[in-house]
């Protein structure tokens, strides 16, 4: 952790307002954080009253750290927060206090009270004292008439403080002590006995059984008792009122407290205790330091209306803040929950449009949003998306698209660390800056190795967005999510909160999120591309920018046109080496053409030059085989859908299909598990493209109406001829007759029918 943050937290936590064993935390925090015994000292110094010169050097040697759970700057921190700091960095807008990954597992939460800011809010002695009538207003705020009160007037001194000296009385109904301390008046002993002025009197809060004082004995978890000491009653005043807290009687001890008696309203004792949980940890959120003791149900507070060394008991005030738990727990939820306030168009639209991100990618992706590539298996994902870090990084562009210059950070979760880097040179190669040359480089391309130490998303988010934040990246790309996914992936809930955790490190880091996800099992050319991606539909509907990639199955006019190509872009790179006066000599037609460069080479270069531009060649051409076919598919919430893109996957970088060689293929679709292969566009008459298009529209209506049933005992989905006239306008754009349909079905259709059941013909070509 770094060591200006950590003194900076230091010098808001006042060692005056510090308990022993939290003054003792703060130097063994500092100790383990490289600290000198000396910065202990000399903070502790501000606490004149406890302070001994040399107790924090012995103190300091003879501390001997725990290994199972070290006292880290993760206790200071939390510690500062609870005195009203907070840290911002001077070159941003980013509030640390929010992310810090502690080693002890401790994270700082978020309050809404600013301590910085109190004024206090004085709190004032009753003009007249009335003691019965303080003690008659706490019992009827607090208790019904038939409720056993338990409470004691009998103290002893122990360790220079006065305790309560036994059980005290708990036979007695709240009514009947009213009746008492109207029938007495203030001469509270006649009701409840003398107590010693020194020390005052207590009360429990929590209705009794009349049998005994034990949580047992409690009948009605109505309250809770919060006291904190560690600042002046006045602010501990401000406090539990700007907290709204459901407080149904607010007392001040006499002392250096005040006793707010928290309405709890609790059915079961396991409520009680989950709900008084929580409301200590707003507190402690909101710096007020509880007297953790004070959590049981049956515990004594203090008295209304009986004196205390001079000084009265009295009630501050009763039935403030919100009216229940419940009302308390939603408007605590609806301060804290950092959502933004509304905003007014009106007044947005005179103050005018608010300028656009700029884009990281040209007409796809802006700055700070989140980008999705989906796909297949052996798509090469992670090789385009270290395309991507290398195109941001240099300012070039990806896919024909032009990307903003800047740093990138590519999280690798997948290789080993000597794998992802050679991946790297190797498409640095491949694109034409040499991984032997990197004067040509910019140093824009971070990498992160991650393999064997990812965890999950919601884990890993405050490291990165901590690490990513001294780098200030343009971009950080995440290769795969499914080594960080949380909750299960077919769970829309629990993605939501998944990719949340994006939302959080573009807007932590302040820069766009870019990640990959795998598609569903099977042929998807039936699909939808935001359907295509595996698991919850929120991985589509999440991103900004959706990038899919589905395979086109190359035939061999396809593979025969890749091998001329590789082999004609092989043997002129062979000859920039060989010989660099070739363009001089090869017409631009030559230069596309196998045939005619190894003829040219056979003619102009030496014989074992010529041979060697015949092996690369013939090396191209074996390379070519291994080449795959894709279309890009985009699905865009700032910016127009683009026309789809057509791509080749030639190891280790992808190529734009400039030719438009590919355009003319459909993707393979899934029908009842089977995968069928469609015909290209190309391919026939202008009469075999209507008679396609036809018998496309009608597998298509076949898989949309079988989507909704179950396959039979064979496996086969059978569907009814109505099902296809009930939504012929639907699927074709107008209605039709059942003899018309059948008709249709048997022109153009791979489907036997029989007795107005259609069923796929088992002889379909695969």
């Amino acid at each position: 952790m770094e060591k200006e943050i950590l003194l900076d937290a230091l010098q808001h936590i006042d060692p005056r307002d510090l308990n022993y064993q939290d003054w003792y935390q703060i130097g063994m925090a500092l100790k383990y954080e490289g600290f000198s015994a000396s910065v202990w000292d000399e903070w502790s110094r501000q606490d004149a009253s406890r302070y001994h010169s040399g107790e924090c050097a012995r103190k300091w040697e003879s501390y001997q750290e725990r290994t199972d759970k070290p006292v880290t700057g993760g206790t200071l921190i939390e510690m500062a927060r609870r005195h009203g700091w907070s840290y911002q960095r001077a070159e941003g807008s980013f509030t640390w206090d929010s992310e810090f990954d502690f080693d002890d597992g401790t994270r700082p939460r978020r309050g809404i009270i600013d301590r910085n800011w109190l004024e206090g809010r004085e709190i004032h002695e009753p003009k007249e004292w009335h003691p019965a009538q303080q003690l008659i207003e706490y019992l009827e705020a607090l208790f019904q008439p038939d409720d056993y009160i338990g409470y004691c007037v009998e103290s002893i001194k122990r360790d220079e403080r006065y305790v309560p000296a036994n059980k005290g009385c708990y036979t007695r109904t709240a009514g009947q002590i009213i009746e008492e301390l109207k029938k007495y008046g203030d001469d509270l002993g006649k009701t409840l006995g003398d107590y010693d002025p020194c020390c005052g009197a207590w009360i429990r809060f929590n209705p009794l059984d009349g049998k005994g004082v034990r949580n047992d004995n409690v009948t009605d978890y109505r309250y809770a008792l919060i006291e904190a000491d560690n600042m002046s009653i006045d602010k501990q005043n401000e406090i539990v009122r700007k907290l709204e807290l459901p407080i149904a009687a607010l007392v001040y001890s006499g002392g250096k407290s005040v006793h707010a008696i928290v309405k709890i309203d609790a059915s079961s004792y396991n409520e009680y205790r989950k709900r008084v949980d929580k409301l200590y940890q707003v507190c402690e959120e909101n710096g007020l330091t509880l007297d953790k003791q004070n959590r049981n149900p049956s515990r004594l507070s203090r008295m209304p209306g009986v004196t205390r060394a001079g000084k009265k008991q009295f009630l501050i005030d009763k039935n403030i803040g919100q009216d229940t738990w419940n009302d308390w727990m939603e408007w605590y939820s609806e301060q804290n929950d950092d959502l933004p306030d509304f905003i007014n168009i009106k007044e947005r639209y005179r103050a005018g449009r608010p300028p656009l991100k700029p884009c990281v990618i040209d007409g796809l992706l802006r700055y700070g949003h989140k980008m999705l590539i989906s796909g297949p298996s052996k798509a090469g994902k992670s090789f385009l998306q270290i395309e991507l870090a290398i195109a941001i990084a240099e300012g070039r562009e990806w896919l024909g698209m032009k990307c903003k210059q800047g740093r990138v950070l590519y999280v690798n979760f997948e290789l080993d660390e000597d794998s992802c880097t050679n991946r790297i040179f190797d498409v640095y190669d491949a694109i034409g800056y040499p991984s032997d040359s990197t004067d040509a480089w910019s140093d824009n391309l971070e990498v992160w190795n991650l393999r064997g130490k990812s965890v999950a998303m919601d884990k890993l988010a405050p490291s990165l967005i901590r690490r990513a934040r001294k780098t200030n990246p343009l971009a950080i790309i995440l290769d795969p999510i499914y080594k960080v996914i949380t909750g299960d992936e077919n769970s829309a809930e629990q993605m939501a909160l998944f990719c949340n955790q994006f939302d959080k490190v573009a807007t932590e880091v302040g820069c766009s999120v870019i990640y990959c996800h795998h598609h569903s099992k099977g042929a998807q050319g039936g699909k939808k591309s935001m359907d295509r991606a595996s698991g919850s539909g929120v991985f589509a509907r999440d991103p900004d920018a959706l990038l899919d990639l589905i395979e086109l199955p190359m035939k061999d006019k396809q593979y025969d046109y890749m091998a001329n190509k590789l082999a004609c872009e092989s043997v002129l790179h062979y000859l920039d080496g060989v010989h660099p006066a070739w363009r001089d000599d090869i017409g631009l037609d030559d230069r596309e053409s196998k045939f005619q460069l190894l003829g040219w080479c056979d003619d102009h270069l030496t014989k074992e030059q010529a041979a060697e531009a015949h092996r690369i060649a013939s090396r191209a051409e074996d390379d070519a085989r291994h080449v795959t076919a894709w279309r890009v598919d985009c699905t865009l919430r700032e910016f127009k859908k683009p026309e789809p893109r057509d791509i080749f996957f030639s190891w280790p970088i992808h190529k734009i299909d400039t030719e438009e060689y590919l355009k003319d293929i459909r993707p393979d679709v899934e029908i009842n598990g089977k995968t069928f292969h469609q015909r290209d566009k190309s391919d026939g008459s202008r009469k075999a493209a209507k008679a396609e298009q036809e018998r496309l529209a009608i597998t298509n209506a076949y898989t949309l109406i079988a989507t909704d049933k179950e396959p039979d005992d064979d496996g086969v989905v059978r569907v009814r001829l109505d099902d296809f006239v009930e939504r012929a306008e639907e699927i074709f754009g107008k209605e039709m007759t059942k003899p018309g349909m059948r008709k249709k079905l048997k022109k153009f259709g791979d489907f036997d029918i029989d007795n107005g059941i259609v069923t796929p013909r088992e002889d379909t070509d695969e």
